[in-house]
């Protein structure tokens, strides 16, 4: 099923939803922020985004500028802060059985569709 890793307070995110509404396809919405993933979550989802783990950090968010801005940690590191600190991971991330893509822009989710 497809899902969407959504935080109702981003205006981004709420694109990305609206845009998944819109193809009437329906899908999962799990608020990350609300119940934050596991770090087993956020390595399946690395996987299937196909990114650098560096991507799916929020770098403007103030606990990554006032905390973790300038310091080096090891992959299962950075997933334990992410697990621990939902807002640090970019959103919205929609995701299907083996692929997922970042929402934003939102021209990304029909990357899923093709």
């Amino acid at each position: 099923m497809l899902k969407i890793y959504h935080n109702p307070l981003c205006r981004k995110s709420r694109a990305g939803l609206q845009h998944l509404q819109s193809k009437g396809i329906p899908f999962e919405i799990i608020e990350y922020i609300k119940n934050p993933l596991s770090e087993k979550q956020i390595e399946k989802l690395l996987i299937k985004l196909n990114i650098q783990l560096e991507e799916i950090i929020r770098k403007k968010e103030d606990y990554f500028r006032k905390n973790l801005k300038g310091k080096n940690f090891q992959t299962h590191e950075w997933i334990r802060i992410l697990s621990q600190n939902p807002k640090l991971i970019q959103r919205p991330i929609v995701e299907i059985e083996y692929k997922a893509v970042i929402g934003d822009p939102i021209e990304n989710i029909d990357l899923l569709f093709k």
